[in-house]
């Protein structure tokens, strides 16, 4: 019952840590509470697991310390992972903004940690939850199942509160505070808004449709898809947003970026078109959306009758919408926990804890939250790699 390194978290980090760790000739054993290795990396990515992306930076990264991510993904790269992808014959592909998908099935990339895992000896025990943990002159005494484990190094990999019906607890922060560690907040992120009120009831009515879109927080924009549905706003433009988004802050949304449709009313009454505004949007954007907006808007007339003054009002709206979400759905939909262990406590080097010799802390644990597109595999197979090295 005596190990070099006992994992606290079957998930990516976890793995990888366990894999690199063992590697190295050390005795490492994995316990997790759930009957399956990995369930996160088999729901990814609507099943095809998008584990890492081509173009990787600390601007991707939200922590209360910007530079803390900034080693780890400088020692262990996205080509790194792809090399070893590479060498395991997983066929992927890129999707878009270079986010990297298995071609087959999220099952190879978990397949491929367990391989690994299988092959530097690490043993995996499932269905063992760790009731208590203590330090010890020699290292850390857990309670696991009614028995007791003894390790010399501690790594916790227990992720964080999002998608709850998946295994998802609080353990690892409750770990982190017993040994004198703080927290900074936690709120769910990458994850749709909620709305209220009349723009809760123009969602509902444009359910399952989707546009191209750029969102704008206090702090950033992006453009991509947002989608309608009977709670509010999705997407990944909203999901990217929503990490720099905060309880009762507007957000300004333009539904047609890249565009001017001050610019293209006027080009249509240059040709002389004298197609209703509904008709000639209709082309540009999805009919239902048009409808709805064209409804709110309280305006659908020939577009060669438009007064400049009601072109400035009806380019307004539709490219600074303005508005501010009720609440997020929350964890239950959440890809991830934004805030975490304050990372000021913790080595970016070795990811120990600088007032608790033996102990680590990686992956979605920690105050780092990547955006949606591959970028949190890559700080679990990056922060698993540098605690791997040294524990």
């Amino acid at each position: 019952m005596t190990w070099d390194v006992i994992v606290i978290g079957a998930g990516a980090a976890g793995l990888m840590c366990a894999a690199t760790a063992g590697a190295r000739g050390r005795r490492v054993l994995v316990v997790d509470h759930a009957n399956k290795a990995g369930k996160k990396i088999l729901m990814s990515g609507g099943g095809r697991c998008n584990f890492t992306n081509m173009e990787i930076a600390a601007s991707n990264y939200r922590s209360q310390n910007p530079h803390f991510c900034k080693s780890a993904l400088s020692r262990y790269t996205q080509w790194d992972f792809i090399g070893l992808v590479g060498q395991h014959g997983i066929p992927y592909h890129e999707k878009e903004l270079g986010q990297l998908f298995c071609d087959n099935k999220a099952s190879d990339i978990l397949s491929m940690l367990l391989a690994q895992c299988d092959t530097s000896g690490v043993e995996l025990r499932l269905n063992t939850t760790v009731c208590e943990v203590s330090k010890t002159d020699a290292g850390f005494t857990l309670l696991a199942n009614d028995h007791k484990l003894f390790c010399e190094s501690l790594v916790v990999a227990t992720g964080g509160l999002s998608i709850p019906t998946m295994g998802a607890t609080g353990f690892g922060y409750e770990l982190a505070q017993q040994f004198g560690l703080t927290l900074t907040s936690r709120v769910p992120s990458l994850v749709p808004f909620t709305l209220s009120g009349k723009w809760l009831e123009f969602a509902k009515g444009l359910a399952g449709v989707s546009l191209t879109a750029s969102v704008t927080t206090a702090k950033i924009a992006f453009t991509n898809q947002l989608l309608f549905t009977h709670r509010g706003l999705s997407g990944p433009a909203v999901l990217q947003a929503s990490n720099y988004w905060e309880l009762g802050e507007p957000i300004s949304i333009d539904l047609l970026p890249g565009a001017s449709l001050k610019n293209q009313m006027a080009e249509w009454h240059a040709a002389g078109n004298k197609q209703t505004l509904k008709n000639c949007l209709s082309q540009m954007l999805p009919k239902r959306f048009v409808e709805s907006w064209l409804d709110i808007a309280g305006s659908n007339k020939p577009v060669n009758q438009y007064t400049p003054k009601e072109i400035d009002a009806l380019h307004q709206q539709l490219h600074c919408w303005q508005l501010t979400p009720s609440g997020t759905e929350g964890y239950r939909t959440a890809e991830v926990t934004r805030g975490g262990i304050d990372t000021d406590q913790i080595s970016s080097k070795t990811f120990e804890a600088k007032n608790v010799k033996g102990l680590y802390f990686i992956g979605e644990v920690l105050d780092v939250t990547g955006w949606l597109g591959g970028y949190n595999f890559q700080w679990a197979w990056a922060s698993g790699w540098c605690a791997g090295g040294v524990v």
